[in-house]
């Protein structure tokens, strides 16, 4: 029980050995903050039509977003904001147009299991 944090140890156990694994498993506690907010920004409906969109076509411009998921160019302009913050998207600026796509490899990695 070589994992098992001080505040914890005086806890009796069934399986000692996986509580170990299971501490391992989990990891540390910031890659653990990393993953919740990747799976909340994935939980919104909107922007996982939007991931979706992006990552199965290619780059698109928000009113292309907008008539693919059927939501207005105002609520695709934000929630692409709030995916370009976190990292997930970017956009490239051509002229006056600007395509986003997924440029986070994990959730990409996440979009391949959704939608079929």
């Amino acid at each position: 029980m070589h994992l098992v944090p001080a505040d914890r140890a005086d806890r009796r156990t069934i399986d000692g050995h996986r509580v170990c694994e299971a501490i391992a498993a989990i990891g540390d506690a910031d890659r653990l903050r990393t993953w919740a907010e990747r799976f909340s920004l994935l939980a919104d409906a909107n922007r996982l039509a939007l991931l979706l969109a992006l990552h199965r076509t290619g780059p698109l411009a928000v009113s292309d977003l907008a008539i693919a998921t059927g939501m207005n160019d105002p609520a695709v302009s934000q929630a692409l904001r709030l995916l370009r913050a976190a990292g997930v998207v970017a956009g490239e600026k051509e002229g006056r147009v600007v395509r986003y796509r997924v440029v986070d490899a994990d959730v990409r990695g996440l979009l391949e299991h959704c939608g079929d």
